[in-house]
């Protein structure tokens, strides 16, 4: 953990609330996000019990499965979440705008500009914690590649068409979830805790209703002592006053209220009476007020959650990492009406290392502009020796040695930081200049005085030479070099991270990373099957 966040967290413990780290808002938050609160079954991993879904905070969706163990009520559950999902996800499928990409070029192998269409938004799904997201990963998984009646008319179990299409989606949005920066698919928790401290530990900070209580308490009270009753209190029953965010339940609730429940819905069916009898629909419509009581107070908290975060301004650079989520969106529904088969389960290697390599680059870019974005968050870096700012002391113009002089000047900065530059000159800082980066080359210290070396709070004084974004002229254009008295904040990090090499095609990758692809490489490389296939 960063020291700036580590002094968040004590300094919470002291004020028994939680303490800001961020001054703007990180990520995206669409104008009408879902919500999709889920809950599983215990004993039954990824057996889904019920689930809370909507655009509306008063008036959500409630879905229930009255007997998980019964896989025909399971898919009836899995086609009503359908039925809600898609005409969501399609509503943001055909509002397109014209745009430009970069694409290969197959004869030339240059990168060329291609005219196409970009969907103006995407669709945004809010869950309450980190765990709601892995089981959206897994309800993807073991929908997408359920056969329907069109595609396999002998089928004994099809579903229905919106079923596997989706499993697609909701695999899409899992895999761009892990995607640094990216919104399609957030978690109530991790968007909190990326924004505010609290006084515990990160693995108590995906409880959501104690988060909310260290971030939200009211006035006078501490908020480390709700979070405490929110996380452990019990009535006269043993049950908990507040419900976990799910997806699993409370063990409590499984045995004293669930199981029972469940029993006598078994045993209103026996015989072989429909669902549509007296006796079934009792015991049915009693399981679904116990699982909507337990998932209720969650569905308030992710919208009081949203709420918060809503209270904090946009960074200058989210719309920028929305546009990728745009993107991205825009590919996969391009994918899905070419007639794409889905996603593989597993991933080849030039698939697997391609997103590696994107993750890695798409964290180095959030890193980045988060610090540019947020003044707290560049005093981290700041305090960690990657960035420093300072007083511009001293402008000596100087041009390089050509036929065409470029201006080349020396900067003089005073700071109190302690940047962690190298003792000889030629390391590169870096600055934002009219939204663009503008560079410098470390010179060196001006005098003996090194950062750490005098305790007198003068701090140290470093020359810089300028690089670029001055013109093209002799004379640099206005507003390009700092004049004196200026403050100037310079980055060690570079604002836009680089991509790595290309990595070789499928068929041109060495047979020790899994090509290339033989004639019978589709029965050898075959995905076995899981239990996760299986929900």
């Amino acid at each position: 953990m960063p020291l700036l966040g580590t002094l968040a967290r004590l300094q919470a413990v002291r004020a028994g609330r939680a303490w800001p780290l961020a001054t703007v808002r990180h990520r995206h938050l669409a104008e009408r996000p879902l919500v999709f609160v889920p809950l599983t079954t215990a004993g039954e991993a990824g057996a889904p019990l019920g689930a809370m879904v909507g655009t509306d905070r008063d008036a959500p969706r409630v879905l229930v499965v009255p007997q998980p163990r019964d896989r025909d009520l399971r898919w009836e559950f899995l086609a009503e979440l359908a039925a809600c999902v898609m005409p969501y996800l399609d509503g943001f499928m055909d509002v397109v705008e014209p745009a430009e990409r970069s694409e290969t070029d197959p004869e030339s192998g240059k990168r060329v500009k291609v005219e196409t269409e970009l969907c103006v938004d995407a669709p945004q799904l809010v869950v309450p914690s980190r765990a709601g997201v892995e089981y959206v990963r897994l309800l993807g998984r073991s929908m997408r590649f359920r056969r329907t009646a069109e595609e396999d008319p002998d089928h004994p179990y099809p579903v229905p068409t919106q079923v596997p299409l989706l499993g697609r989606w909701f695999t899409h949005l899992a895999e761009r979830s892990r995607v640094p920066g990216s919104s399609m698919l957030l978690s109530a928790t991790e968007l909190l805790s990326r924004h505010w401290a609290t006084g515990q530990s990160s693995l108590e900070d995906q409880h959501l209703a104690a988060l909310l209580e260290w971030i939200a308490a009211p006035d006078g009270e501490s908020g480390a002592e709700r979070a405490v009753r929110a996380e452990l209190a019990r009535d006269g029953r043993g049950l908990l006053l507040v419900p976990p965010a799910g997806p699993a339940t409370d063990p409590a609730f499984d045995n004293k209220l669930l199981a029972p429940a469940m029993a006598a819905f078994d045993a209103a069916r026996a015989g072989g009476r429909p669902r549509d009898a007296a006796p079934v629909r009792r015991a049915e419509e009693e399981i679904r007020r116990l699982v909507e009581e337990q998932m209720a107070g969650t569905w308030r908290s992710v919208w009081q959650a949203i709420d918060l975060l809503r209270t904090l301004p946009p960074g200058e650079r989210v719309e920028q990492r929305w546009t990728r989520d745009r993107w991205s969106f825009t590919g996969h529904r391009d994918r899905v009406r070419a007639g794409e088969p889905p996603q593989p389960r597993r991933d080849d290697a030039v698939t697997a290392a391609q997103k590696l390599a994107v993750r890695e680059t798409e964290q180095a870019r959030l890193d980045a502009q988060e610090a540019l974005d947020d003044p707290l968050v560049m005093a981290g870096r700041r305090l960690a020796g990657e960035a420093f700012e300072g007083e511009v002391t001293e402008v000596v113009m100087e041009w390089t040695d050509s036929k065409r002089p470029s201006p080349r000047p020396l900067v003089t900065l005073s700071t109190q930081d302690v940047p962690q530059l190298a003792e000889a000159g030629g390391g590169k800082v870096f600055r934002v200049l009219d939204g663009k980066t503008q560079s410098a080359a470390f010179v060196g210290y001006l005098g003996a005085a090194r950062p750490g070396d005098a305790d007198d709070g003068q701090g140290v004084q470093l020359v810089l030479r300028l690089l670029d974004r001055m013109g093209r002229g002799r004379e640099p254009e206005p507003g390009s070099v700092p004049e004196k008295g200026d403050r100037v904040c310079w980055t060690l990090f570079e604002h836009d991270a680089r991509g790595g090499p290309r990595l070789p095609e499928p068929e041109a990758t060495p047979w020790t990373h899994g090509g290339p692809p033989g004639e019978s490489a589709g029965a050898v490389t075959a995905d076995a099957v899981t239990d996760e296939d299986l929900l």
